[in-house]
């Protein structure tokens, strides 16, 4: 499951798979004049807060969610006589369209299985196990190698001036857990994300935390800001997302007296990854393509900007 991250970049290049344009132009700038102790738009180093939406965002997130083929791969193992929903047997069958067609509360029950039931410890393991195994069915790739490349250069420039680098993202906190670390160099506790409830159970000498099939919280739209302020407790200057999902994260970050930064990941690419923005059922971005520019946010315009787009490249 392991993505070798590629070697930091020099400081005279510090974003090597980034082509040259305003938005390349302006990410350096803006760095350059926080870390500035000169600069009248310096901030210091324990205020320096860069926060990213994962899928769409750090990896791909088309056809659908990692996640939710994670959770197909899991029904598949269940007894026939346990899958007694159309969900599930969508699930199970792996046929995404019938599952999609099943609606929200479908696709909430194909998680909720797939997801409980066991303690934390556990599910961990089982999902270090599939990322080591499961491979995407149209690239062929594993899963962790779907990460992107610029954006991998992105936070380690971040974290080499001094920049603490959050994952903020509307998937399973428990799962990102697993590979935020190998896949980014970001430790477990800069990961925030959505969770079911867990309970502690003590038994005997092996007490656990088992996961409930209940939401905890759903970290997505206007509940990133939330989350951030009760994980981190401190505004981001720098917020990346893809999606209208985002959005709120985004506004949040920006709106604070100080400098801060916006960026948009356009999935523009239909050759070298996928191409989507306004409609769709995963990553629809609407109201940050409107009032992004207005709002001074930047957009990574994944055709033009990108020169590469996975590590291998």
């Amino acid at each position: 499951m392991v993505v070798t991250l590629l070697a930091s970049p020099l400081a005279a290049d510090p974003l090597p798979s980034w082509n040259a344009g305003e938005t390349r132009s302006a990410i350096i700038a803006f760095v350059d004049a926080v870390t500035d102790p000169t600069s009248d738009d310096y901030v210091t180093p324990s205020d320096r807060i860069a926060v990213f939406d994962n899928d769409g965002t750090l990896w791909a997130e088309q056809p659908v969610y990692f996640q939710l083929y994670f959770a197909l791969d899991q029904v598949k193992k269940m007894d026939a006589s346990s899958l007694n929903s159309d969900a599930l047997k969508a699930a199970a069958a792996g046929d995404i369209e019938a599952l999609l067609a099943t609606g929200k509360d479908g696709i909430l029950e194909v998680l909720a299985v797939a997801h409980t039931g066991m303690s934390v410890a556990d599910f961990k393991a089982t999902v270090d196990e599939w990322l080591a195994e499961a491979t995407h069915p149209t690239t062929g790739k594993p899963y962790t190698a779907m990460v992107y490349q610029p954006m991998l250069e992105l936070l380690s420039y971040l974290r080499d001036e001094d920049f603490a680098t959050y994952i903020v993202s509307g998937g399973g906190i428990d799962f990102i857990r697993v590979l935020s670390e190998d896949a980014y160099n970001i430790p477990v506790n800069q990961v925030i994300g959505s969770s079911l409830i867990s309970e502690y159970v003590a038994d005997g000498d092996s007490p656990a935390l088992m996961k409930k099939p209940d939401l905890f919280f759903n970290d997505d739209k206007a509940g990133k800001p939330v989350a951030i302020n009760h994980h981190i407790g401190k505004r981001p200057i720098f917020a990346g997302g893809n999606s209208d999902g985002d959005f709120q994260m985004l506004e949040w970050t920006t709106s604070g007296d100080g400098p801060a930064f916006g960026l948009y990941v356009h999935h523009t690419d239909a050759e070298r990854e996928w191409a989507y923005d306004r409609e769709g059922h995963i990553g629809v971005l609407n109201r940050g393509l409107e009032e992004g520019g207005n709002r001074g946010w930047y957009f990574a315009d994944m055709a033009q900007d990108w020169a590469v787009i996975w590590p291998e490249e």
